[in-house]
C-alpha cells in the first residue's frame, strides 16, 4: 500500500487572491502525485488546510483536491475552523464535535485525530478525545494501525515550533495508546519540515509542507530578543510517501521541484539492475531466467 501525505497547505494566506502563492505550490505537489509511476492508494492532508479558517479558502481547497483520482482524507490543524470546514466538506466525519474518525482499508487502519484548540497554536487533546481514541484502538487490537494528527507530540529542537514534553495533552495521547502493540506509526504535520523519529516506542514522522518551509535552526531562541535568524524559507513544496511493505512503514520525502535525471534505466544501466536483482530476488522483478536472457542480449 502507498499512502501519500501533504500538510500545511495554508490556502488563503493571500486573501481574495485566486492565484495565490500557496495554491500554486499545492497544485504543483498534487500534479506530481498524479504523475507518479505508482499512484497512491490514498492521500492524507494533515491540517492547517487553510490559513485563516474562512469558507472561501476551504472552497479553494475543495477545488484543488477535486483533481485527485485517489481517496482524500482531511485532518484539522491549529489554523482550521471546524464549522467552516464542515460547511464546505459536509461529508467529513464528525464525532462529538471533533473531526476524528477511522479509515479502515485492507492492510491498514487509520485513526484520524483532532488536536485543534481554536485560538491556540500548539496541540490539544482533551479527556473526551483521549477516551474516544482509546476505544477505537481497543476495538481492533490485531489490526496494524496508523495514528494521523496535525501536531507532533515531540520536542523537535526548533524552539519556536516545538511541543513541550510535559504538556498535558501529550500524556493523554500516550495513555490512550498505552499497551497497544499494533500502532505501526504516527503521521504528523505542523512543523513544515521533514522529520523522522520515535515517540515513546512508536515510529513517528513529520511531513514537510506544501506552503513555505520552516528554516532549520536548532540554536536556542530568546523570545524577547529578536536575532534576525531565518524562520520561514522558500524551499520547494514537499510531500511524503509512506510505503507499507507488509511489516512496517517506509517513509520517503520528496518535493515538487524539477528533478534532473542523471541516469535512467536504459541498456547501459540494465546489467547493474539485473545484478542487484539477482542478489535479492523480488517478486515484482522479472524471473531470473529472463534476466539472464536480457543480459546475454
Amino acid at each position: 500500500m502507498l499512502i501519500a501525505q501533504i500538510t500545511d497547505t495554508h490556502l488563503g494566506f493571500d486573501p481574495d487572491n485566486p492565484a495565490e502563492f500557496n495554491r500554486k505550490r499545492l497544485d504543483k505537489v498534487l500534479h506530481q502525485l498524479s504523475e507518479l509511476d505508482r499512484k497512491p492508494d490514498m492521500l492524507l492532508v494533515t491540517g492547517d488546510l487553510v490559513d485563516r479558517g474562512d469558507e472561501d479558502s476551504y472552497r479553494r481547497l475543495r477545488s484543488a483536491l477535486a483533481a485527485c483520482t485517489f481517496p482524500v482524507w482531511l485532518c484539522v490543524g491549529n489554523h482550521d475552523v471546524r464549522s467552516n470546514l464542515t460547511a464546505v466538506f459536509p461529508k467529513i466525519p464528525i464525532d462529538g464535535g471533533f473531526v476524528q474518525y477511522v479509515v479502515d482499508t485492507a492492510p491498514l487502519r487509520f485513526i484520524i485525530l483532532d488536536t485543534l484548540e481554536e485560538g491556540r497554536h500548539g496541540g490539544a487533546f482533551c479527556e473526551r478525545r483521549a477516551a474516544w481514541l482509546a476505544d477505537r484502538v481497543a476495538e481492533a487490537p490485531d489490526r496494524p494501525t496508523v495514528i494521523v494528527l496535525h501536531h507532533p507530540p515531540i520536542e523537535t529542537g526548533i524552539e519556536w515550533m516545538t511541543t513541550g514534553l510535559d504538556e498535558p495533552w501529550v500524556d493523554r495521547l500516550d495513555q490512550a495508546l498505552a499497551g497497544h502493540r499494533n500502532i505501526v506509526g504516527l503521521m504528523c504535520g505542523h512543523i513544515h519540515r521533514a522529520i523522522a523519529t520515535g515517540w515513546r516506542g512508536r515510529p513517528l514522522t513529520v511531513c514537510p509542507s506544501t506552503a513555505p518551509q520552516v528554516a532549520l535552526t536548532l540554536a536556542p531562541m530568546d523570545p524577547v530578543n529578536p536575532d534576525g535568524r531565518p524562520m520561514i524559507v522558500a524551499d520547494p513544496p514537499a510531500f511524503a510517501l509512506h510505503y507499507w511493505n507488509g511489516e512496517g512503514l517506509v517513509t520517503h520525502f520528496d518535493n515538487a521541484d524539477e528533478h534532473v535525471a542523471l541516469a535512467r534505466f536504459d541498456t547501459s544501466m540494465q546489467p547493474l539492475v539485473a545484478c542487484l536483482a539477482d542478489e535479492r530476488p523480488l517478486p515484482s522483478m522479472v524471473s531470473s531466467r529472463s534476466r539472464v536472457r536480457l543480459v546475454a542480449q
